[in-house]
């Protein structure tokens, strides 16, 4: 058999799926498992968004319809931007996509040539600087550490462009830190980017998902930037949606046009249910996805309390979407209850899965070995199961 193509084998399976997958395999086998790991709110997609889907379904709306999406879907978009993030869209700078991962592959692939270097703040969403490498592009990492909060500065920025630099990757608010950045930090990213005429990838997929008074605030809203800003966003995260593979971005008209190209050739468009059902998300009221920010704020409150007992355990509180890095590398070099030798992150959850049954993420996943995840998006009942088991679990590595 011929070999298959290089850039296929330099991909690394998602860590974060394969701890889920691992979950939920040893679930099926009988052992009591706590998923702290999977970023996937446990809430029902709500009721209107459903009966929007099920009623185009009757109606036969199931045709194709244009690569890009569905007109009415594209209304729906630019509207919801207008509202929400004071930005003026023209519904043919909107591409709707099977998610929003699939949103920041189009994004990269239509501006990465091989050899372009793409500028990734450290900690990262691992899906990243995979599909950098994947389009021939070279991930830089701009590493933003713990004693700073995991916050970047923009002199990291500047210092890190040189000629081949093509593009900066934003996620605000951060998955997995939960950075999300204000109005100043944001205007000094921008004015290193617009003149250095840089692309920036904005991944806003965690907007409404923020605890603190900070407004969310779309990079796109300063000068010169919504020219060069490729929005992305969807509807799996605030409206519980995951299943239904529905993002979209919003473009730069050419590079809209471009983009529209490549996605013809390839998945075409999402489904229209799930175009029909976003469009009754976006169009509709706020008030399912306030009450569940609110749970998600006390889960995050349960969770950090048993961390802040904990002397060896540092994190930042999140200021946005729903996870909490945590540093656990005063236990690497040491050995579990059981035994097991703790070396990383990957050794470090390993140990816990096997001795608690607790899922997390290792922190390794996402450039930051240091730490692991946690996500709130479990059940309060498992998040108050799960936290004691994690304690008694490091109370227990010598």
């Amino acid at each position: 058999m011929k070999p298959f193509a290089k850039r296929v084998g330099e991909i690394q399976p998602s860590m974060t799926v394969e701890m889920d997958m691992l979950a939920k395999r040893l679930s099926t086998e009988g052992r009591s498992i706590w998923n702290l790991g999977v970023g996937e709110p446990n809430f029902d997609t709500p009721l209107h968004i459903r009966e929007a889907a099920i009623k185009s379904a009757n109606k036969g709306l199931t045709r194709y319809t244009a690569p890009s999406g569905m007109q009415n879907f594209k209304d729906a978009v630019v509207g919801k931007l207008l509202r929400e993030n004071k930005l003026a869209y023209a519904p043919k700078q909107i591409i709707a996509t099977s998610g929003a991962k699939q949103a920041v592959f189009n994004a990269i692939a239509a501006i990465v040539d091989e050899g372009d270097e793409v500028l990734i703040p450290v900690p990262y969403w691992v899906t990243y600087p995979a599909l950098v490498n994947y389009c021939g592009g070279t991930p830089v990492f701009l590493e933003c550490t713990a004693e700073n909060n995991f916050r970047l500065k923009a002199e990291q920025i500047s210092k890190a462009i040189t000629p081949k630099t093509k593009a900066i990757i934003l996620n605000s608010p951060c998955n997995p830190t939960g950075v999300v950045y204000n109005y100043d930090e944001l205007e000094s990213f921008a004015k290193v980017i617009s003149e250095h005429d840089l692309y920036c990838i904005s991944d806003e997929i965690y907007e409404h998902l923020i605890y603190t008074k900070e407004a969310n605030i779309s990079i796109a809203v300063f000068p010169d930037m919504q020219e060069r800003t490729i929005l992305v966003n969807g509807l799996s995260k605030a409206y519980c949606m995951t299943g239904w593979r529905i993002g979209y971005m919003a473009a730069p008209q050419l590079l809209a046009k471009e983009i529209a190209k490549v996605q013809g050739q390839s998945t075409h468009h999402p489904s229209n249910f799930s175009q029909y059902g976003a469009i009754a998300a976006l169009n509709g009221p706020l008030d399912s996805v306030l009450l569940m920010k609110q749970e998600f704020s006390e889960r995050m409150y349960r969770m950090c309390e048993v961390l802040e007992s904990i002397e060896k355990v540092h994190f930042f509180k999140p200021e946005g979407a729903f996870y909490v890095f945590a540093n656990v590398s005063a236990y690497y070099g040491k050995k579990a209850a059981s035994g097991a030798h703790i070396s990383d992150s990957i050794e470090f959850c390993k140990a816990l899965l096997d001795e608690q049954g607790v899922v997390l993420v290792p922190g390794v996943a996402f450039g930051y070995d240091a730490c692991v995840r946690f996500s709130f998006t479990a059940s309060l009942p498992t998040i108050s199961v799960a936290m004691p088991k994690f304690k008694d679990f490091v109370d227990g590595v010598r």
